[in-house]
């Protein structure tokens, strides 16, 4: 169990890859997004649903079995913030580049509460909570220009 804890936590090993693992882990999230685009909104909710308890489960067992808080090679956050921001994003190359810099700024910077959450909470929802709000704030920006552009 362990082997698919470590699995789903590193984006299925994509947290290994050398040097930025979280910008890893961020593209990590495309082929996935491409997959869900696919299911009926309400399938596609359903699934995010259940891709944030995994996240969790998965995030918070690296944790534990690594025995280090927050390990850098855990990237199922950075898939699932990344995916937060990709709702309703247009499946064409400059909405999803721009989604991909919105996200990696929002992780990088951390913007209040994005810092906060991940300064003070710890487990796996500590792991994967801030980058549901950085995801919240790419999804907020991608709408907002969605509507100015007409994308």
């Amino acid at each position: 169990m362990d082997k698919l804890f470590m699995a789903i936590a590193t984006g299925f090993y994509t947290g290994y890859l050398p040097k930025a693992p979280g910008t890893w882990g961020t593209l990590a999230a495309f082929p996935l997004h491409f997959l869900l685009t696919r299911l009926s909104p309400t399938s596609y909710y359903s699934a995010l649903g259940v891709i944030f308890v995994v996240a969790v489960l998965a995030a918070g067992s690296a944790e534990k079995i690594l025995d280090r808080a927050d390990p850098g090679i855990v990237v199922i956050d950075e898939i699932f913030g990344m995916l937060i921001g990709l709702i309703h994003t247009p499946v064409k190359a400059g909405p999803l580049l721009t989604a991909f810099i919105l996200f990696r700024f929002f992780d990088i910077v951390k913007p209040f509460p994005v810092g906060w959450a991940d300064a003070h909470l710890h487990g796996g929802l500590g792991i994967v909570i801030d980058d549901v709000i950085a995801g919240l704030y790419t999804l907020l920006v991608m709408q907002l220009l969605r509507s100015w552009l007409g994308w």
